[in-house]
């Protein structure tokens, strides 16, 4: 039987015209605190981004689903977060904004496989 860990994600969502509320999925961040593991799989769909504001920064909303994958693969793309541990980095990545790019609720689950779980959740969830 596999051993199976307790698992933390959240989806990126983006709003492109926050007054407006309308927003579509985007991406994952997911945190599993058993194997030290945080992630993020972004997907931007800009027919969509257009479709909810045609005057939509495309070029923008995708450095900041760059932005999220960085500081989740840590290292120099991590910028200041470069040093914190990986539950720090889900802690502030989930924490919720007012900005075209924000994150959803916060959900959990059990996996054997952080890595797989996560592109399995961007491919139910986000694709």
């Amino acid at each position: 039987m596999n051993e199976r860990d307790v698992f933390e994600y959240a989806l990126v969502r983006v709003v492109p015209r926050v007054e407006r509320g309308e927003l579509f999925n985007a991406g994952v961040v997911l945190y599993c605190r058993a194997k030290s593991y945080v992630a993020a799989r972004t997907h931007l769909d800009e027919a969509k981004l257009l479709a909810l504001d045609p005057g939509a920064d495309v070029a923008g909303v995708r450095a900041a689903l760059r932005a999220v994958e960085g500081i989740c693969a840590g290292g120099e793309r991590a910028g200041q977060a470069a040093g914190d541990e990986p539950g720090r980095r889900f802690r502030w990545l989930i924490a919720p904004r007012s900005t075209v790019v924000q994150p959803g609720p916060v959900h959990t689950g059990l996996t054997a496989d952080p890595e797989a779980e996560v592109e399995r959740l961007l491919d139910l969830l986000v694709r």
